[in-house]
């Protein structure tokens, strides 16, 4: 009975000076990275993969604002290549802070021949919109 009590009391004592489940957190953390690959916060175009940034350029943004107060963007999407190449296309209209103000448009697809240019055409559906983002992505 004494060994089981000396026995007992050391495993307490043993057991005060082990560490325990120590954790490092500190409760809330803050978004890490919130810069990086953010293109779509800044620029009025972005072209989503390296193949079609190497196949398609912008060469001209045109924005206007209609009476009522929506958006209208025309911009020239320039094929850099010599082959036929398919590529979809829409555009997310944006309030002041960025926020998308209505559903995206859908992606079209626009078929450009051999170093051509073509103007594609988008309208928001309301007047909130202040900013937008053209995107480029392939076709599959």
């Amino acid at each position: 009975m004494k060994k089981t009590f000396a026995l007992l009391g050391l495993l307490t004592a043993t057991a005060a000076f082990l560490p325990g489940c120590a954790t490092e957190d500190t409760g809330a953390f803050v978004p890490v990275n919130t810069t990086v690959n953010d293109r779509e916060n800044h620029e009025p175009i972005v072209l989503m993969t390296a193949r079609v940034q190497v196949s398609v350029t912008c060469s001209g943004i045109q924005v206007r604002t209609l009476e009522d107060g929506r958006l209208e963007v025309n911009a020239n999407i320039r094929n850099r290549e010599g082959r036929r190449i398919q590529v979809q296309i829409n555009c997310e209209f944006k309030d002041d802070q960025g926020f998308v103000t209505e559903a995206e448009t859908p992606f079209q697809n626009l078929i450009l021949t051999e170093n051509a240019q073509e103007t594609v055409h988008f309208v928001s559906l309301n007047n909130k919109a202040k900013r937008f983002t053209i995107r480029v992505r392939e076709a599959h």
